[in-house]
């Protein structure tokens, strides 16, 4: 039934939302913050260890039946109520944990780490939206692990990087220059490595003391999640970067895998190879050699794959608001 509009303008705004939620959050026993998030431990026995303290306490809030997803978040789309947000949120915090263990040999300070998942969590539960199919978990999950990534950039940023041009560029070459020194059999001491990147000695020894013995404690080739293409050492040079729009981006690509099996079954034989050919294929066919095969001029192709990516758009319009 259509809410009115005196009905919809008692919906609290998402902003709020968050923010209430976030705060309830905040008062769990085992986490108890600053306003930067600074985690400070509350446990019953002070050598106890906080990761087990924590996870002792939201082990208390079972994981929801996919049922029970769906009636909460329908509700909680509809009336915005914080009530359902909190339970939404607190029975997913098992979901954070489980994500940040896997950034543990990057940042050893998991606390720190499921603090910033949780404020991710509760960033999705604000702005998910049940009726474009995908389930609350997996949404969330990327936004956990933006903003456990996000911290982890911006402290190493902060600690590894510095700010003068030697320290940027040695960041970016000294292992790879050590590396292939050792290749060739050469010892890779200051003096060489100075030279051969054109920094100072001084800057060498610097950010050697910054990444440590054993080298940089995050590899810049890793991705940074599975389904993307963007490595750690990417993000750490681009500024401009948006883990929102990557997050939104990603859920995205999986409504369209999720219905794009169903778009095909709906197309004629032709349309569908032009489709799968053209725009599904790794490597897309020419529109000269598909032209070919049918007969047809290669502006008659060109036509089909623009008239089919705009009957993409429409129907995917049905799923992603």
């Amino acid at each position: 039934m259509k809410k009115n509009n005196e009905e919809k303008s008692t919906v609290p705004d998402k902003n709020v939302l968050l923010l209430e939620t976030e705060d309830h959050v905040k008062n769990l026993p085992a986490v108890i913050s600053s306003d930067h998030y600074d985690v400070t431990i509350y446990a019953p026995d002070k050598y106890a260890d906080p990761l087990v303290t924590y996870i002792k306490e939201i082990n208390k809030y079972k994981l929801l039946s996919r049922e029970q997803e769906q009636a909460l978040t329908k509700v909680l789309f509809e009336t915005g109520d914080i009530e359902v947000a909190k339970k939404l949120v607190l029975h997913n915090l098992r979901l954070v944990v489980k994500i940040a263990m896997d950034y543990k040999s990057v940042y050893q300070n998991v606390m720190d780490l499921i603090q910033e998942g949780n404020i991710g969590l509760m960033k999705a539960v604000s702005k998910y939206n049940p009726d474009q199919g995908t389930k609350l978990s997996y949404y969330a999950s990327w936004w956990i692990k933006s903003y456990i990534l996000k911290f982890i950039l911006d402290n190493f940023r902060l600690v590894k990087i510095g700010t003068t041009n030697d320290q940027k560029k040695l960041f970016y070459n000294l292992l790879k220059e050590k590396e292939r020194l050792t290749g060739l059999g050469i010892v890779p001491d200051k003096r060489i490595i100075s030279e051969n990147l054109g920094v100072s000695e001084k800057a060498v020894t610097l950010m050697e003391e910054r990444l440590g013995k054993g080298g940089s404690e995050v590899s810049m080739d890793a991705q940074v999640h599975d389904e993307s293409t963007t490595t750690l050492g990417e993000l750490i040079s681009d500024d401009s970067y948006s883990f929102e729009d990557d997050v939104e981006n990603q859920q995205g690509i999986q409504i369209l895998k999720k219905h794009l099996h169903k778009f095909l079954e709906d197309l004629n034989d032709r349309d569908r190879k032009v489709f799968e050919k053209r725009l599904l294929a790794e490597v897309p066919a020419s529109l000269q050699a598909i032209a070919d095969e049918y007969g047809v001029s290669r502006e008659r192709i060109r036509q089909i794959e623009e008239r089919l990516l705009n009957k993409l758009k429409v129907y995917m319009s049905e799923f992603i608001r």
